[in-house]
């Protein structure tokens, strides 16, 4: 994996980090811990975020003679104001003068504040301003007390965030309509909503030297494949960036292939796509900031497969599949063999349909090929345009500008109108993929089979399927084959490819991804109606 000499020359060439860099990352992971004094500590902490607007804090006096001062230091619009207001008031005025004194295991003040005087949050013990800076930066309020190195950080955030709504990019007529958001919390508790058992478990990371973005792992203990596990915290600790904005940074870095177009990570904005995916024995990669949400490891045929396909009747579903299979092949290869047959296999098609084929490019100027091309990259233009406009006139400029386009290209006779059909069913299939990056990476081959075919024909057609069929077969998704079961085919594994059998007769996991606990149901008796006595009397 990833240990060819054209990967490590490209990666050492790219890289940018120096040996001064690592020597001096050292100094700069050495830990400050706090100090006695209430105004060295926060001198620290203004110092370290450079006096930002956006710090505030408070001195408090509590105690029986208002001799201890307790400074709150919090970050404003990342903190909950009335959960701030009732832990103030817990410490002013419904703190027990005797809760301050320590006893038994309470070693210092702090740890008799933290286990009986606050009510509100997840209350933590900081030594280290490192820890105590990162956790007011992320919703927490900081308590400093006089004379004691130690401080007390409360989990109370109250930022603003996005309401559960239906996912955009993933829409369905029968299902859920909830979706992930941009707030880590409740993604995790979307998940926990589906999935109650005690074994499933959520392992938190920080990644980013900067920004120090929350990532949690999901998984559920005696399903998920070890393996598989292992080798995920392995690519995340080996992470070493300065940023983590969205999935994408981290897909691009622990993927197993770079130079593919085809997906090896499987991303979704639907919680009940991950907890399907969960069950199976994946894992499932959270990052806070995106409501985007990772799966690994990732089959091909996976991105043919739509959540409403396990919400409906298996010969429904069956149908749907097998059409979005259909798809694909129409959105890959049709200008391709289009370009081909019309340029070098004429006595393929009926003579009638060829007659009308040459009227129709009679005036056309251009080549077959350069035709397809011009369109292709001319339907690419309108759907960037229509995706970057604002909402309301981005889909109608979408459709009049293709209309208007094609009906004045075929009116000036710079393309034919069989091409203008051949083009827009092609630009339509490619909308039939339940995800969206394997729609981009056909776009992206189509371009490369219609440069074989315009050159060698239909065999150019056939030797880019050839390649194209070599490289799915090399690509691996943390270590699994890419194109499991197909290749290598597992026959009990093909009751959910290219149809789906009813949910009954689905009663085992699929055996490269969960080696243990594979079976789903102890029994899996076919339904049978029940007969009546004496129906045939009534």
């Amino acid at each position: 994996m990833k240990n060819n000499l054209f990967y490590r020359t490209f990666k050492n060439f790219f890289r940018t980090k120096s040996n001064k860099d690592n020597s001096s990352k050292g100094k700069a992971n050495e830990k400050d811990r706090l100090k006695p004094s209430i105004e060295d500590n926060l001198s620290y902490i203004k110092s370290a975020l450079g006096n930002s607007a956006d710090l505030s804090y408070r001195i408090i006096q509590i105690g029986p003679d208002n001799d201890i001062n307790i400074c709150v230091v919090f970050t404003e619009g990342l903190v909950d104001i009335s959960s701030l207001q009732d832990l103030i008031d817990s410490l002013i005025n419904k703190l027990n003068p005797n809760d301050l004194q320590p006893t038994g295991k309470e070693k210092n003040l702090v740890s008799a504040l933290r286990q009986k005087a606050i009510t509100v949050g997840n209350a933590e013990e900081v030594v280290d301003f490192d820890t105590l800076i990162t956790n007011i930066l992320s919703g927490h309020a900081a308590l400093i007390v006089e004379n004691h190195p130690y401080a007390i950080t409360v989990s109370i955030p109250g930022h603003e965030r996005r309401s559960v709504e239906e996912p955009q990019s993933a829409t369905l007529i029968k299902g859920p309509r909830d979706g992930f958001t941009e707030t880590l919390e409740t993604n995790t508790a979307l998940l926990r909503r589906r999935i109650r058992s005690a074994n499933f478990w959520y392992e938190s990371k920080e990644i980013g030297r900067v920004t120090k973005t929350k990532v949690m792992i999901a998984y559920i203990k005696g399903i998920v494949n070890e393996e598989v596990l292992q080798e995920v915290h392995k690519r995340l600790d080996a992470i070493d960036i300065d940023a983590i904005l969205e999935t994408g940074y981290i897909e691009e870095l622990i993927q197993d292939e770079t130079f593919s177009p085809f997906p090896t990570i499987f991303s979704t904005e639907r919680p009940d796509a991950v907890a399907g995916k969960l069950i199976e024995g994946r894992v499932a990669i959270l990052v806070d900031g995106s409501p985007f949400v990772m799966v690994v490891l990732s089959l091909m045929v996976e991105f043919f497969q739509a959540s409403e396909d396990y919400y409906q009747r298996a010969d429904i579903a069956t149908l749907l599949r097998c059409l979005r299979f259909f798809c694909f092949f129409i959105a890959l290869l049709a200008p391709s063999l289009y370009i081909a047959v019309l340029t070098y296999h004429q006595e393929m098609l009926p003579t009638q349909l060829l007659i009308s084929l040459a009227a129709q490019r009679e005036g056309v100027p251009f080549p077959a090929f350069l035709e397809a091309l011009m369109m292709e990259v001319a339907f690419e233009i309108l759907r960037e345009a229509g995706v970057r406009m604002p909402r309301a006139v981005g889909q109608a400029m979408s459709i009049v500008g293709a209309l208007v386009l094609g009906q004045a290209a075929v009116q000036a006779g710079i393309v034919s109108p069989a091409m203008v059909i051949v083009v827009s069913i092609t630009a339509i299939a490619n909308f039939c993929f339940p995800a969206i990056n394997l729609a981009t990476s056909v776009r992206i081959i189509r371009f490369a089979m219609m440069s074989l075919s315009a050159v060698f024909g239909l065999i150019g057609i056939m030797f880019g399927i050839i390649l194209l069929c070599i490289h799915l077969c090399t690509l691996r998704s943390f270590g699994i084959p890419y194109t499991t079961p197909a290749a290598p085919f597992i026959l009990q594994d093909q009751k959910d490819v290219f149809f789906r059998v009813p949910m009954w007769a689905m009663f085992s996991r699929p055996r490269l991804i969960s080696q243990k606990n594979t079976i789903r149901e102890q029994s899996s008796p076919t339904p049978k109606p029940t007969s009546q006595k004496g129906s045939s009397e009534v």
